[in-house]
């Protein structure tokens, strides 16, 4: 029996066309696939097996694919190239409308780009936010263990749906009911706790945060949270012990040497508390850690030392009205009095929601004298209770922010 001669089978249609022929009889498709030289092609006696033929039958199936999904290919390369000139040219008539608007005075430049900034940065917070809660709600649901399943999912559903809508009280009263459920979750009473924690409510996020350190001991943004809040407590002993346990295993952090540096000054140990700010410095360079310094070299009467520390940090920000204050109180002592009421007035100017540097800061100007009682770190008197968050709020503010970003060392890190 004579084997099948060679056909060239089409790619769309699959029909069996003979060599040389460069369009499908039954279709029309262009035939694609080459089999044999052209000078074969006049040649008798060409031949191929049936299994080659159900080859060269699959990859024109192939080639033809491969052609569609080239040309799918180049229509979204072309569309994406239409988006980008449309995205440069809206670019571009945004940039001059506020060229036009910034030379005709009506628009403040450096104030739009500080607000888009912090718009940029605002969405992107919310959406690593929006991440970390997914992950966490499926390891505290995937954590329980008890009879009442369905009671718990439901509560931890209610609360992160109203964590998501931004309604933290009706949210963390969901998440308390599941967490009444299951004591031993740590992740889920660490959520809670930080969130008390960032509202400065220091004794019920303790009660949580000790809860879930009990539960996880590994997790050293909790032990930091906890020696903070123990601090604020007047456990100063506790504190230390566990500000320097979170030192020592999860490294250096602004807001653990902060809260040592802290307690130290609410002994008056100055020479020491400069050591931990400066290691507070190292670990976030920020206004308020030259600041902080800025304030301890005053105790120190190391005034030169602390005039540098306090420029840096009014050149950081030009509002901070407290580092003013102090800077003209280093400056009346150095004697540079021009200097000094500049600084003075710059206090009393700058925006603030700490209105005693302005008072302090005009009965400076007015007698020229330095105060009695500088009220460093916003400190009045001898304080028992709040010694890491008390007394200069935007302090509080950064030290809680700085502890709530650490993150959670993992099992076995040690």
């Amino acid at each position: 029996m004579q084997p099948k001669s060679v056909k060239h089978y089409c790619q769309k249609c699959l029909a069996a066309n003979p060599l040389g022929q460069e369009l499908c009889g039954r279709c029309g498709t262009r035939l694609m696939l080459v089999v044999e030289p052209p000078a074969a092609r006049y040649e008798d006696g060409g031949l191929v097996a049936t299994h080659e033929e159900h080859l060269l039958e699959r990859i024109s199936a192939l080639e033809n694919r491969n052609s569609r999904l080239t040309e799918k290919l180049e229509q979204t390369l072309d569309l994406m190239l239409r988006q980008a000139r449309s995205s440069y040219q809206d670019h571009a008539l945004i940039d001059t409308l506020i060229t036009v608007l910034s030379e005709a005075g009506t628009l403040d430049v450096v104030k739009l780009n500080k607000l888009w900034l912090k718009r940029r940065q605002q969405d992107t917070e919310e959406q690593e936010t929006a991440a970390r809660y997914q992950r966490l709600r499926a390891r505290i649901v995937a954590a329980y263990r008890g009879a009442e399943q369905q009671a718990f999912e439901q509560y931890i559903d209610e609360g992160f749906n109203l964590l998501n809508l931004k309604d933290a009280a009706r949210a963390l009263r969901a998440l308390e009911r599941a967490a009444a459920l299951h004591p031993r979750n740590a992740e889920l009473h660490a959520l809670i706790g930080e969130y008390f924690f960032e509202a400065g409510k220091n004794a019920l996020a303790r009660d949580y945060l000790e809860r879930a350190l009990a539960a996880d001991a590994t997790n050293e943004k909790v032990r930091l949270l906890v020696g903070l809040a123990c601090g604020d407590a007047g456990e100063v002993e506790r504190a230390r012990e566990l500000l320097k346990d979170s030192i020592r295993y999860a490294g250096d952090s602004f807001a653990a040497h902060y809260g040592l540096a802290r307690l130290l000054v609410a002994e008056k140990r100055w020479a020491e508390a400069a050591k931990e700010f400066k290691s507070a410095l190292s670990a976030r360079p920020c206004p308020e850690a030259h600041y902080a310094l800025g304030c301890v070299y005053y105790q120190l009467n190391r005034d030169r030392t602390a005039a540098r520390h306090l420029r840096k940090a009014v050149e950081l920000d030009a509002d901070y009205g407290a580092a003013f204050y102090v800077l003209g109180l280093v400056l009346l002592r150095l004697g540079d009095m021009d200097a000094a009421r500049a600084a003075l007035s710059a206090a009393t100017e700058a925006e603030t929601d700490e209105p005693r540097y302005r008072s302090a800061a005009r009965r400076a100007l007015r007698t020229d004298e330095l105060p009695a009682n500088p009220g460093i770190f916003g400190l009045v008197g001898d304080a028992t209770k709040r010694l890491i968050t008390g007394g200069d709020r935007r302090l509080a503010e950064v030290v809680r922010q700085a502890a709530l970003r650490t993150g959670k060392v993992e099992k076995g890190a040690r």
